[in-house]
């Protein structure tokens, strides 16, 4: 497996795949070919949402002399662009690029080797390394990733709090014609004044993930945990159990070691795109990930927090993705703020009922992956089906 580090990238939203993926590869061709012109074929899930997921915009504003192309076909790959380069008139490339998800990308099918830093390729396989040799997850990540992973980690978690903070004090409607009220100060005005502890704490961590996920929405800086579509998730409950447990940073950081470990098993042995696998690859992932982190802080087992990460991804089992005109707005940022509640809950099961369980981790991986790749593709990220066409139809009739 790759270095956690490749997994939690610092951009802007709202999309890893549809605007993070597309603007680091026209930044890659751009210094391929400084002084030309272009055209870029968008296809499939890209050519159907790009325009809500600022796609153009975002190459545009690297390539400048470009323009677009839409184009379907369900033999291609559902991120796919196709740069045509062009220098005085002539076409003089044409460069296949995929994006994967999480801001990865694939330029030409060229071959993607991992760099290897990971030995083992399933949670199975870590979790009895680790037992065998009585050494922490933690520990496990400190002997084979990267020497700055943990430094790098820290500037992740200080831009999670960076993006909760700013969203939380914004007012205002998000960028789009959807025009969705943000809500994140509503929330927050509303937790202050909560009298009950646990629905204060409840509310407050609503709002971290209604912050995070409305910066995504509106092109601000967010990380990809795993995605930027589910980047709500895992900051919300990372300072949510700073915040109320008054854990200190450095366990903070370990949690996201810990969550970037369960997301990089996901990555690899599944997906973690909206287009390949549906929202559980995004939210039920970014869920899984939120869950395991939690359950480390609440000094849960290794075997719990496998637990843990399980049942917050298999009760995300078939979720779709069919966002309302193609933004990252409806349904995503309140299912956000509703699978940072289930993480807490999936760490809460685990404590007490993980010695009756019988089904791991690696299992619902696998089970997640064939389940998106028999959901039909309508439901994965194309707006064509789902909440996003019967919202369209209700608007339709108002006119």
């Amino acid at each position: 497996m790759k270095s956690i580090k490749t997994l939690f990238k610092i951009g802007h939203g709202p999309s890893s795949s549809h605007t993070m993926g597309p603007g680091f590869a026209s930044e890659r061709i751009k210094k391929m070919y400084p002084n030309h012109s272009f055209i870029v074929t968008l296809y499939n899930s890209l050519a159907l949402t790009g325009e809500g997921h600022l796609t153009n915009e975002v190459i545009k504003d690297i390539l400048k002399d470009v323009s677009f192309k839409g184009a379907l076909n369900p033999n291609k790959h559902p991120n796919l662009l196709i740069f045509a380069v062009f220098k005085d008139g002539k076409k003089t490339d044409e460069i296949e690029v995929v994006s994967l998800g999480g801001g990865d990308i694939l330029f030409n099918n060229e071959i993607k080797e991992d760099e290897k830093l990971y030995p083992h390729k399933s949670f199975d396989e870590i979790r009895n390394y680790c037992l065998k040799n009585k050494i922490s997850l933690v520990d496990y990540i400190k002997k084979y990733d990267s020497d700055d992973l943990f430094l790098y980690l820290e500037e992740v978690y200080n831009q999670m709090i960076k993006t909760i903070k700013t969203g939380i004090k914004k007012k205002g409607l998000l960028p789009g014609n959807l025009k969705v009220e943000r809500k994140a100060h509503k929330l927050y005005e509303s937790a202050l004044k909560q009298e009950d502890v646990n629905l204060k704490n409840r509310t407050l961590l609503s709002t971290y993930a209604f912050s995070v996920s409305e910066e995504n929405a509106s092109g601000g800086i967010v990380v990809t945990a795993p995605t930027c579509g589910a980047s709500g998730i895992l900051p919300a409950v990372l300072y949510y159990a700073a915040d109320t447990n008054n854990i200190k940073k450095d366990k903070i950081i370990n949690a996201l070691a810990i969550a970037g470990l369960f997301g990089n098993i996901i990555r690899r042995n599944a997906t973690i795109s909206g287009a390949v696998g549906g929202c559980q690859a995004e939210v039920g992932s970014a869920c899984s990930m939120a869950a395991a982190a939690y359950a480390y802080l609440m000094g849960e087992s290794i075997e719990q927090i496998e637990y843990a990460a399980e049942i917050a991804m298999e009760h995300h089992l078939g979720l779709t993705c069919d966002p309302v005109m193609g933004y990252v707005q409806i349904p995503c940022i309140e299912r956000n703020a509703v699978a940072a509640l289930r993480a807490i809950n999936a760490s809460e099961l685990a404590l007490i009922l993980f010695e009756t369980r019988k089904i791991s981790f690696d299992m619902i991986v696998e089970t997640m992956y064939q389940t998106g790749l028999d959901m039909d593709p309508k439901y994965k990220e194309t707006s064509e089906a789902g909440m996003a066409t019967i919202y369209k139809e209700l608007e339709k009739k108002k006119q």
